[in-house]
């Protein structure tokens, strides 16, 4: 399957979790229907990842369960 999604218009948001320095921080963006756009916020004209919406909601309740470590 591929999917092809306008981000043009994407606003993104930084991670609660980013560090204060610039370092290790991903962006998302919301309001695409079933894919959560994601990207690395120190190179924002790169490429950004689109996951599955199921996918992403599994993925952040293992983070929040703690089972990727610290």
């Amino acid at each position: 399957m591929s999917t092809t999604v306008d981000l043009n218009r994407a606003l993104w948001r930084k991670s609660s979790y980013s560090n204060g320095d610039g370092g290790n921080c991903v962006e998302v963006a919301d309001g695409f229907t079933g894919v959560m756009p994601v990207r690395d916020s120190k190179d924002p004209q790169g490429p950004a990842l689109l996951f599955r919406a199921e996918a992403w909601a599994d993925f952040l309740a293992g983070v929040k369960a703690g089972e990727f470590g610290r």
